[in-house]
């Protein structure tokens, strides 16, 4: 189990593959707000909803010199599917084996009608440019996210 991640911690470090197979860092991303929201499964309902949100918004999300990457524990194909299905903007980054997802606590038992199961909680973390984090968005809700996700960006 990771330990509890608080605002103002350094956010843990990653290196994954994105959906065209280049890989992306968290050290490579240095200087820049990071928007890094993890999501249950490529092109269902919710992450859909979700993504969309995220490419809708993607210009003034931009202007406050941050970059939006998302993550599940879907193969390169699968998001590259997406990502084409719905004209996002932005990476998609493979997290096959959860490791990212344990490092930031989001890889959770849920339960889906009577049944028990491991898998990410709808989480977002806002990364600061110097690495640390700015915002952490537990058990979110699709509807208004965006939108709290922008505020905190533009603060």
């Amino acid at each position: 189990m990771a330990e509890e991640l608080n605002v103002g911690d350094k956010a843990p470090a990653f290196s994954l593959k994105t959906e065209s197979g280049h890989r992306v860092s968290l050290k490579s991303l240095k200087g820049r707000q990071v928007v890094l929201y993890f999501y249950p499964k490529d092109d269902t309902p919710g992450c859909t909803k979700e993504a969309c949100g995220f490419r809708d918004s993607i210009t003034p999300i931009g202007k406050t010199n941050a970059v939006v990457l998302g993550v599940s524990m879907d193969d390169a194909d699968s998001h590259a599917k997406f990502i084409k299905k719905y004209g996002l903007p932005f990476s998609l980054l493979c997290d096959e084996d959860g490791t990212v997802s344990k490092a930031y606590d989001v890889y959770r038992k849920k339960n889906m009608y009577g049944r028990t199961y491991w898998g990410i909680e709808r989480s977002t973390f806002i990364i600061s440019e110097t690495g640390k984090l700015k915002a952490i968005f537990r058990k979110v809700k699709v509807d208004g996210h965006v939108a709290e996700v922008r505020a905190v960006l533009n603060a």
